[in-house]
């Protein structure tokens, strides 16, 4: 199965070409550009393509990061795989990103659980624990420090993803300390899922910082 992989939900703009029958990204295109995801994507997109020697009538799978992390990024990936998939004719599968942190910590940290961070800001963060063999223990949730702290004060495994430094003392095993997501591991989590599960829709833990003025609205005649 040839997977094309888009990963928008943090800084990075991200595209790949995944071989799913060699475990193998073809050719990958992209950026930490912080902003603008939706200007330069296309370009990524076609940069992977030709580097890969595939087109799109060879992709049969759609892969796209939903979040949690960047509200605009996040809607700028979903809407352009959604919208492949449909051109195509192919499935679209959304892989969050903290399960993606996880598959990453997973792979360095064979046989242990995982708890998978991203620094959310204003003293938040997002968080997911999963067991040794990949599959969630708990729900992706947004929690105060002090909150995550007690609830994960016990936890025995490997924590690791941006936020780690409020949960732990000791540094991750994992190398995660940024947002940038594993392309590869996007892919290929992506290419092991049930595409029935529906179309990607983002995973926004957090509301979006602009809110219309209601106030303000004119009344229509």
């Amino acid at each position: 199965m040839i997977v094309l992989a888009i990963d928008t939900a943090g800084s990075g703009c991200f595209a790949a070409v995944y071989d799913s029958g060699t475990g193998m990204v073809l050719a990958s295109a992209g950026a930490d550009i912080g902003r603008g995801h939706a200007e330069q994507l296309i370009g990524f997109i076609d940069e992977a393509l030709v580097a890969s020697g595939k087109v799109l009538a060879d992709i049969h799978r759609i892969a796209v990061t939903v979040g949690p992390g960047s509200f605009t990024g996040i809607r700028v990936g979903v809407a352009a795989a959604r919208g492949f998939a449909l051109a195509l004719n192919v499935p679209a599968v959304g892989v969050s990103t903290l399960a993606a942190i996880a598959e990453a910590a997973r792979e360095a940290n064979p046989g242990r659980a995982i708890l998978a961070t991203i620094d959310a800001k204003r003293d938040e963060l997002y968080c997911q624990s999963f067991e040794a063999y990949g599959t969630p223990r708990s729900e992706a949730l947004m929690l105060e420090i002090a909150e995550a702290q007690r609830l994960f004060a016990d936890f025995d495994g490997v924590i690791c993803g941006t936020a780690a430094k409020h949960l732990t003392d000791q540094p991750p095993a994992s190398a995660a300390q940024t947002d940038l997501t594993d392309i590869r591991l996007v892919a290929r989590l992506a290419a092991a899922a049930d595409p029935s599960q529906g179309k990607p829709s983002p995973l926004y833990l957090r509301g979006p910082d602009v809110k219309s003025q209601a106030g303000f609205a004119v009344a229509r005649a």
